[in-house]
């Protein structure tokens, strides 16, 4: 590599490499263009995007689930015409010469996807910046067999969104829309309350609503035993029903977005003959669809 070749490649942000030698394509934020932006910040959802110039976005995201779990994905304006294996490879920045590159493994982007990562290979490359470093995804161009394509993550400016994004983490809530979509809850007898368990529930539900703009349907069906007579039971069925319907009024939902029905005793899911199975039937489910996006 002959002089002026290394000085471009310091300028780039890389350190001189074997590696960096055998690319032709690179791209990479200069660390005056170097942004790292929290687009979304939630109870439901964390994301945290990394432009890079001239090739697409880099991007983090967490969602609310009872797992911790984190994605990367490498957005392109250009999708991969072929399937590539890409070996992804952490770079010293040009103010750290004496640092070598690291090698953290290979993986295959697919034919018209963004490039995906996800799991511990993710919490990696957040490793990896943090310490200053630049991961770096190479693969051979499907344009030209002869050329390679080399992307980095640029960690100048990272650290201060980083600590935004772990504490936006750590404050997810620990179930996901699929967790809480379809529900069965539990009455005292005679009560239109619910029990003490099915309230925390229901109160997760709500939590969930709160933060949610996209939930555009609640349906409510109200059950009782056979305890009482079929009037009794209906008339109970449907007061629960009400009281839940007013519930996600107060959430902000409107009107039309809530449908409630009662329907008393009919239907039991269990024999009405014993007490277990009086305290199955005595229940409500309630179900949550959202728009699809």
């Amino acid at each position: 590599m002959n002089k002026f070749a290394a000085i471009i490649l310091s300028l780039l942000g890389f350190a001189a490499s074997p590696l960096a030698e055998a690319m032709d394509k690179r791209y990479v934020a200069t660390p005056n263009q170097s942004q790292w932006q929290m687009v979304a910040n939630t109870p439901l959802e964390c994301r945290l995007v990394h432009p890079i110039p001239h090739y697409g976005d880099a991007e983090f995201s967490s969602r609310a689930s009872k797992k911790i779990n984190l994605d990367f994905e490498l957005k392109m304006r250009r999708p991969m015409g072929e399937t590539r294996n890409v070996s992804l490879v952490s770079m010293p920045p040009a103010w750290r010469p004496g640092d070598g590159a690291e090698r953290i493994t290979t993986m295959k982007f697919f034919q018209q996807f963004d490039g995906y990562v996800g799991g511990q290979t993710a919490w990696g490359i957040l490793g990896e910046l943090e310490k200053g470093r630049y991961p770096t995804f190479s693969y051979q161009d499907w344009q030209s067999r002869d050329q390679r394509i080399e992307v980095a993550l640029s960690s100048v400016l990272f650290r201060q969104k980083y600590s935004v994004f772990s504490d936006c983490i750590s404050n997810l809530l620990p179930y996901s829309f699929e967790d809480i979509s379809f529900t069965i809850l539990h009455y005292d007898r005679t009560s239109v309350q619910l029990n003490k368990a099915s309230q925390k529930r229901l109160q997760q539900i709500a939590e969930y609503i709160r933060h949610n703009q996209d939930i555009d349907l609640v349906l409510v069906s109200t059950y009782t035993d056979s305890t009482d007579s079929r009037s009794a039971s209906q008339n109970l069925s449907e007061q629960r029903a009400e009281v839940l319907r007013d519930y996600f009024e107060s959430l902000g939902l409107p009107e039309d977005r809530i449908q409630v029905q009662g329907y008393g005793k009919r239907r039991p899911i269990d024999d009405n003959s014993s007490p277990i199975g009086k305290d199955k039937n005595r229940r409500v489910v309630i179900s949550l669809g959202r728009t699809q996006v």
